[in-house]
């Protein structure tokens, strides 16, 4: 049963009527980011009700010291977690004396909240009646600017309905937080300084272990219907917090209103002891453009990314605010600027999974920030793993591997690896072929020729020695095997030889082999370079050829497919529509070991080899293969729909492909996982994009080109998308009357449409 209290509308997610049991959810689906920092749509004023505060600062975060049961060599010592940061929105209200909070208020009418994507705002309206019975309207608008991206602002608006009132707002700041999911209950920040000067207020802190330095800072101004008021505070500082106190009396039917001014200062950006100056700088910026100007501004720079990013689709509210929504948080999430930065699993929205970076990034992310962005930022997702090589290798070492092998951490903040279930940790070692993947996906969409004898090779030659020394020979079969490992479907743990994990191993040593070829031809000083510093040699590479032409590959005659690992067939095979659905979700109904000897899948698997390698296969094999795993397939892995409504598009199966889609796209929105309260899924956000360009629009890249068969769900009238592709943005619109194909910008471009050549000119 899905949640679907959310409103359709085209550009904004609209929630209406107060009900506390969705507060949580809300917050995450409300949240704000502008790739820097953000939040969860935490209530300004006190709410005592059942919530999840949290405040986040991109690339900020604490090593929580690993907690397992039984300790296991090459283990991580910590688990590292985004920090929830020190709270800014907080705006306490007194109105006659008596605290504003909804969660004891009498009565609360006309509640409203509206996540505005179109010009990246968030507003929240009420009528609340006090126990004292003072009834009161409130307004609340919310930005984090996407430019000055340091600083937030605030406009909250209270308006008195039934008499006379003397109002206190008190705008604070608040250090004294703690996160959800900490494994021991740590203190995280260290509180270095609290201070005020001239109406503005600083918090100085400081992460224990990691030693990030923090300045959380705000400003407030107070108005009294149009009009600033020069008003005297009241300073409050505690240990952990501080407040400004503004006293205001108003007649029945007057607004007071305070615009408040707030943010983070980091010593990622700038030097420990100037953050203090650094955030009255950006105040003095915020406050000298004031709050109209600054949201216009958003709204500007959201006009901008919307050029480039926004899909539209006709006939189907519900599909169109689906996409906007998922295209809208994955900006907020990740804009390109900092090749520190990368792009965690529940971005801003909540604290779950920890680390900022999976494999997600590469197999997901990257597409759509490739064909939305310019070419920079999908590079700076490369660069991201590049500067981390050193380690990679030293993760490799610590699991006994020698020489450069490198194996990329499933979870991490700075390259290290800091994800402790050993079932993922030792053994999901796919990552590395969606890392070598993901090169081999961004050069040939770019032709960024540069990027590989720059920094991409050195890349591919760790994976490749990787690969090396994990695989074992088998002489009876006289083929290379891995095992031990957790494919994709991570409802199967400690296998032999998963088809997907072998297959893209194989792929992997071929690629990097004739990277090398292509390197040592075309850029002989960096060839030489390279060689110098990894110390490879010809006989290495050679062994790589041997270990990929001799890569075993389970396959089933009798069945006619790949099989997913060995032993597969060894279960009972049930298909999930003869399942009990009282049994579903597995994962919330069944013990983990009823769920690894059943032949259920998470998420896509081999059908995952299928989507990257699609030209390898014959349509005639990706239908049987798609037939036979979707159905042993729960889905319950957010990154496993856009896949198969990929392949499902490929195949011409409409109808299937669009449930898939709507699964994807509103996963969130409408809560089909029964968890949008711990955050938002970011990462498989992409993947929705996907569905569209890749699955419906047909868009593919051969020889340098690109091709489409697009193709149109029956519930929609039309719909358009845009790719950037070389210089050239590209407008691609769909109906049942036939396909437009249109640049926005750019010299002409030559295309393949359903096997046909088009040139589409610039005029």
């Amino acid at each position: 049963m899905i949640q679907g209290y959310i409103k359709p509308d085209n550009w904004s997610i609209i929630e209406e009527g107060f009900d506390k049991s969705l507060v949580k959810s809300s917050e995450s689906l409300f949240s704000l980011g502008n790739g820097a920092m953000g939040q969860r749509a935490n209530f300004e004023e006190d709410y005592s009700g059942p919530t999840f505060q949290g405040s986040y600062i991109a690339g900020v975060y604490y090593p929580d010291k690993t907690r397992v049961g039984w300790w296991k060599n090459g283990y991580p010592e910590y688990f590292a977690k985004v920090l929830n940061a020190p709270n800014w929105i907080g705006i306490r209200v007194s109105v006659n004396r008596e605290y504003l909070d909804l969660n004891t208020c009498k009565k609360v009418k006309e509640f409203r909240r509206e996540l505005n994507m179109k010009e990246g705002w968030y507003l929240r309206s009420f009528v609340a009646t006090l126990q004292n019975g003072t009834e009161i309207e409130v307004e609340s608008t919310r930005i984090l600017h996407l430019d000055l991206d340091e600083l937030g602002v605030i406009n909250y608006q209270i308006k008195v309905l039934n008499g006379d009132a003397d109002i206190e707002l008190t705008p604070y700041l608040d250090a004294g937080i703690t996160n959800e999911d900490s494994n021991w209950d740590d203190k995280f920040w260290d509180i270095l300084s609290v201070s005020e000067e001239n109406q503005q207020a600083f918090i100085r802190t400081r992460t224990l272990k990691s030693n990030f330095d923090a300045c959380t800072f705000m400003q407030s101004k107070v108005f009294v219907e149009a009009t600033e008021i020069s008003t005297k505070y009241i300073p409050s500082e505690r240990p952990k917090s501080i407040g400004l106190r503004y006293s205001v009396a108003i007649k029945k039917g007057q607004t007071v209103s305070i615009l408040k001014y707030a943010g983070y200062t980091v010593s990622l950006n700038h030097s420990p002891d100037e953050l203090i100056g650094a955030a009255k700088r950006v105040l003095e910026k915020g406050m000298t453009l004031g709050y109209v100007k600054l949201k216009k501004q958003q709204a500007e720079i959201w006009a901008g990314i919307w050029k480039m990013a926004d899909i539209t689709i006709v006939g189907d509210v519900k599909a169109q605010q689906g996409i906007r929504f998922n295209i809208f948080q994955l900006n907020q999430t990740y804009l390109g600027k900092d090749p520190r930065l990368n792009i965690g699993p529940k971005g801003f929205t909540g604290e779950k999974y920890g680390g900022s970076t999976y494999w997600d990034t590469e197999a997901y992310c990257l597409p759509f920030y490739m064909a939305t962005k310019e070419q920079h930022v999908a590079r700076n997702l490369l660069k991201y793993r590049y500067d981390q090589l050193d380690k990679a290798i030293e993760n490799a070492e610590k699991l006994g591997f020698e020489n450069g092998a490198a194996l990329y951490p499933m979870v991490t903040m700075n390259g290290e690896e800091c994800h402790n279930e050993w079932e993922i940790t030792f053994e999901e070692i796919h990552r590395n072929g969606a890392i070598a993947f993901a090169i081999f996906n961004y050069t040939r969409y770019t032709n960024d020729v540069s990027y590989i004898p720059e920094m991409g090779l050195e890349v591919l030659i760790g994976i490749a020695r990787f690969w090396h020394q994990r695989v074992t020979y088998n002489k009876a079969k006289d083929l290379y095997m891995i095992l031990g490992v957790t494919g994709p479907n991570e409802y199967e743990n400690n296998v032999n030889n998963n088809w997907h994990t072998n297959y893209i191993a194989k792929w992997c040593l071929e690629y990097a082999t004739g990277q090398i070829e292509k390197v040592e031809t075309n850029f002989e000083r960096d060839y030489q370079r390279i060689m110098e510093t990894t110390s490879l040699s010809r006989e290495e590479i050679s062994g790589w050829t041997q270990v990929a032409n001799k890569m075993y590959l389970p396959y089933s005659e009798e069945n006619g497919v790949y099989l997913q690992q060995d032993g597969f067939l060894d279960k009972d095979l049930v298909p999930v529509a003869d399942l009990d659905k009282s049994q579903r979700p597995i994962n919330k109904k069944w013990s983990w070991d009823r769920i690894l000897r059943s032949p259920y899948i998470k998420q896509a698997d081999i059908l995952q080899g299928f989507y990257f390698f699609e030209d390898h296969f014959s349509t005639e094999q990706l239908e049987k293969h798609f037939d036979y795993y979707e159905s042993f397939t729960v889905h319950e892995s957010s990154l496993s729909p856009c896949v198969h409504s990929i392949l499902a598009a490929k195949l011409n199966r409409m109808e299937q492909a669009y449930e898939f889609y709507l699964q994807t796209s509103r996963l969130d929105l409408d809560d089909y996982n029964k968890e949008v309260e711990e955050g938002c899924h970011i990462t498989s956000m992409a993947g929705t994009w996907m569905s569209i360009v890749e699955g419906f629009g047909g868009m593919r890249l051969r020889d340098g080109l690109l091709n489409f068969e697009p193709r149109i769900p029956k519930q929609w009238d039309n719909y358009t998308f845009k790719v950037s592709f070389r210089g050239r943005l590209l407008k691609v619109s769909v109906s049942r009357d036939g396909n437009l194909f249109c640049l926005d910008s750019g010299e002409s471009l030559k295309i393949i449409v359903n096997n046909e050549p088009v040139t589409v000119h610039a005029e």
